[in-house]
C-alpha cells in the first residue's frame, strides 16, 4: 500500500496519483525532491470492510460518502513509514488524485493538503482526511464534469516539510502571453501559503530561457509565513526586509536551468513549485501547464 518516491511504481499515475508520479519521476531524474512516500490509490477501498461498494452507492452524496470514509482505517504502516523519514519531523500530507495534473484537466484544490503534520497518528488522521476531501461537494461536481464517479481510488503524498526561506512557483513558459522564450518567476519570503492565499503580492520575474532577467517587479512584502521549531507556522512582520528582492541573480539562473530540463524531458511546459532552505533549492511539484 505504500511506495516510496524512489520505487519504480511510484511512477505510476494510476498508483500514486497525478502528484505521487510527479515527484517519482523527479527523483529518478536525480532533482532536489524532500524525500517522502506515497499511500497507493487502492489503500482508500482496501481500508473499507465492504470494498467500497456502500461509497459507490454513496455517491453523489458527498455527507454520507465523507462518513462512510471517516470509519475507514489508514494502514498502520504509514507510522512506520513517517519514522523513516526522521522521527517526529513536521511533513506535508497533500492529496494526490489519479486523474490529476493531466494535460486535459487540473485537479489542483480540488481536494485537501495537511502541512506541518507531525507524529505517526496525526499522519494518519490527516491521510483519512484527504481521503474524506475527495468526495466534497466541490470534488464531486468536478469529476462528474471531467468524467465519472467510478473511480474510489486516490493517493495521497506524505513528504518531509521544508523550512523555506524563500518559496515561489517557476512557468517554464509565459502563461498570459503564451510565449515559449520566456519564463515567469514568483517569489515570496517564507512558505508560498501566503501567495497562494493571496494575502501577499510576490515578487514578480520575467527570465530569459538561459535566466537572464528580463524585467522584474519587486512586492513589498509585510509579513511571512515562517516554520517554528515546535511544529506549525507564525506570521512574522517583514519591515524593510519584506521590500527587497527576494531572489539573486544566480539562484534565478538556477530555476531556469532545473525549469528547463524538466521540460525538455518531461515534454512540454510546467509549472513547477519550489522552495530555498539554506540556500539549497528544492522542487516540490511540477505539473503541465493547462488550459483549465
Amino acid at each position: 500500500m505504500l511506495l516510496d518516491f524512489a520505487d519504480e511504481a511510484c511512477r505510476e499515475v494510476a498508483r500514486a496519483g497525478g502528484k505521487g508520479a510527479s515527484l517519482a519521476r523527479m527523483t529518478a531524474l536525480g532533482l532536489p525532491v524532500p524525500p517522502g512516500f506515497v499511500v497507493s490509490a487502492d489503500a482508500l477501498v482496501a481500508a473499507l470492510p465492504d470494498g467500497g461498494e456502500a461509497l459507490r452507492a454513496a455517491l453523489p452524496d458527498a455527507a454520507r460518502a465523507q462518513a462512510i470514509v471517516a470509519r475507514a482505517e489508514p494502514p498502520d504502516e504509514i507510522g512506520d513509514a513517517y519514522d523513516a523519514l526522521g522521527g517526529d519531523a513536521p511533513v506535508a500530507v497533500r492529496s494526490s488524485a489519479c486523474a490529476e495534473d493531466s494535460e486535459i484537466a487540473s485537479f489542483a484544490g480540488q481536494q485537501e493538503t495537511y502541512l506541518h503534520v507531525r507524529g505517526r497518528d496525526a499522519v494518519r488522521r490527516a491521510v483519512r482526511d484527504c481521503w474524506a476531501s475527495f468526495f466534497s461537494e466541490r470534488a464531486i461536481f468536478y469529476r462528474e464534469r471531467k468524467g465519472s464517479l467510478d473511480d474510489l481510488g486516490m493517493a495521497v503524498v506524505v513528504q518531509r516539510m521544508v523550512r523555506a526561506d524563500v518559496a515561489g512557483v517557476l512557468f517554464t513558459c509565459d502563461p498570459v502571453h503564451h510565449r515559449r522564450d520566456r519564463m515567469v518567476v514568483e517569489a515570496v519570503i517564507g512558505l508560498g501559503e501566503a501567495a497562494v492565499s493571496g494575502r501577499v503580492t510576490p515578487d514578480h520575474y520575467v527570465l530569459k530561457r538561459d535566466g537572464t532577467v528580463k524585467r522584474a517587479q519587486v512586492a513589498a512584502q509585510p509579513f511571512a509565513i515562517l516554520p517554528v521549531e515546535s511544529g506549525g507556522t507564525e506570521e512574522r512582520e517583514l519591515g524593510g526586509e519584506g521590500a527587497a528582492q527576494k531572489l539573486g541573480e544566480e539562484e534565478l539562473r538556477e530555476l531556469a536551468r532545473i525549469g528547463d530540463d524538466l521540460e525538455r524531458r518531461l515534454g512540454g511546459p510546467q509549472d513547477i513549485e519550489w522552495a530555498l532552505e539554506g540556500g539549497e533549492l528544492f522542487v516540490l511539484q511540477s505539473r503541465p501547464v493547462t488550459v483549465r
